[in-house]
């Protein structure tokens, strides 16, 4: 199931890696992050080191994790850590309730077959994901939901998915 996180705030710690974790984040520009586990005597949890190696690089994980240093919402947007930047929390819960419905009209064994694509694609050589991507391809392509969307398109209505 795709995951959205809106962040507003300080942004700290366990916080990050529950943030990393999710498919989106909607960002407030009174956001803060900061990892702040050096300042306790701890190494890290929540799978912050994870996510934030995949989400900014290994030298950027490194520097937030490692020097411990706040950084403003404009540098969390720049280092492709937001989805959307917005101006406040209201306008972030709002932007993130409309992300969701649109997501939760679209086919949910379409969207799952989607983000493993898309987690193959973090981990593994070209050729697996291919693999993975021409299986997810055939099973998306022979739900029922796959059908109503093909018949909707052809009648010029908006399909309806039931997750079959």
């Amino acid at each position: 199931k795709p995951t959205i996180a809106v962040l507003h705030g300080n942004v700290v710690g366990a916080g990050i890696g529950l943030a990393g974790a999710c498919d989106f984040r909607i960002v407030a520009e009174d956001t803060r992050l900061l990892t702040s586990f050096l300042k306790v005597g701890y190494s890290g949890d929540f799978g912050g080191s994870y996510s934030l190696t995949r989400l900014v690089g290994t030298a950027k994980a490194r520097e937030l994790f490692m020097l411990n240093e706040r950084i403003d919402a404009q540098e969390i947007n720049r280092l492709g850590l937001a989805t959307r930047l917005v101006a406040s929390v209201e306008t972030a819960d709002a932007v993130a309730q409309e992300m969701a419905r649109k997501l939760a009209s679209a086919p949910p064994l379409t969207l799952g077959y989607m983000k493993k694509n898309l987690n193959v694609a973090e981990d593994y050589p070209l050729e697996r994901a291919f693999e993975v991507e021409a299986l997810n391809q055939n099973l998306a392509g022979n739900t029922e939901d796959s059908k109503e969307a093909i018949r909707a398109m052809f009648e010029k209505r908006e399909p309806i998915f039931r997750g079959k």
